[in-house]
């Protein structure tokens, strides 16, 4: 007969990590709180349980980064599309603001993409002088403030006007406010707008659409932004550096030759196809280039 109290499979190495120097608690019956301690820095990032559970170690997607670099981490995980808003979850951050836990690090760094760069941004307030990473991040799904944003029906029944509702009023503590979107995806660059602080630098990925994030990884350059930000490096001028990669990344260069054509600029789909075919060994550009200018293949 199983053992009911056995945990589940994909806990199995999370509880391991922190048997050692961490921990993993349950936060209600949704959430759950995994800590790996290292040196004095901590990346705090929230993440959902089913990927989790599809990733081969079971564990959380930065743990590998943070391992390899001396980092403490500390990941909030949601059951399902909660947006780690739980009474469960805020007595936890209630909890590590009222102990001076977060205090206890030389350098905090909040990061998140999407809903998670909300929770990010949410909770970021009980680490006075943190500094956040967030890529697309919403603002609220308060119908009252962004009823304009289609993307989120199910989780629109969840309450964000109680406490750490309001994602860009949390921010206020922060030393700074990373922000990286698409000014030309119309629902990023809305809760984007919601963002505007003083302490909040908006940081422009144009072509990314909804995938933001993935250009990123794709682009490899995540890690090194992370990596930065921990390090108090990171900056506009470092970040137009890293953008720069973006000439050799497929999705970014099949989403600006799309719009060129979609907005009927001819001249400019030969211009990308002729920088893109000089650079890189790139058949479907080639062909496109060939049709644009009558050439024969």
């Amino acid at each position: 007969m199983p053992d009911i109290d056995a945990p589940p499979d994909w806990q199995r190495a999370m509880l391991a990590i922190a048997e050692g120097d961490g921990d993993f608690l349950p936060l209600g019956d949704k959430h759950y709180a995994f800590f790996a301690e290292e040196r004095p820095i901590l990346l705090v990032t929230f993440e959902d349980v089913g990927a989790v559970q599809d990733r081969a170690d079971n564990l959380p997607e930065f743990y590998q980064m943070a391992k390899a670099r001396g980092w403490s981490l500390l990941t909030i995980l949601a059951d399902g599309e909660t947006w780690w808003r739980d009474p469960a979850v805020f007595r936890y951050f209630d909890r590590l603001a009222d102990d001076g836990f977060l205090e206890d690090f030389d350098r905090v760094i909040f990061y998140g993409a999407g809903p998670a760069g909300y929770a990010a941004a949410a909770y970021s307030i009980t680490a006075p002088g943190a500094e956040l990473v967030l890529v697309a991040p919403r603002a609220t799904l308060d119908p009252a403030l962004a009823g304009w944003d289609e993307r989120h029906r199910t989780a629109r029944r969840i309450n964000f006007r109680s406490r750490y509702g309001y994602a860009p009023d949390m921010t206020e503590s922060a030393s700074r406010v990373w922000l990286i979107h698409d000014p030309l995806h119309r629902p990023d660059a809305m809760h984007a707008a919601l963002f505007q602080r003083p302490w909040v630098t908006p940081l422009h990925a144009r072509h990314t659409g909804e995938g933001t994030e993935d250009t990123l990884k794709e682009m490899r350059i995540l890690d090194r932004i992370l990596e930065a930000a921990m390090e108090g490096k990171f900056s506009p001028a470092y970040f137009s550096w890293l953008w720069r990669g973006r000439r050799s990344n497929g999705s970014y260069l099949r989403a600006i030759l799309a719009a060129a054509r979609l907005q009927g600029h001819r001249q400019r789909e030969i211009m990308i196809c002729r920088s893109v075919t000089s650079r890189l060994n790139a058949p479907r550009y080639a062909r496109r280039l060939a049709e644009l200018t009558g050439l024969e293949d």
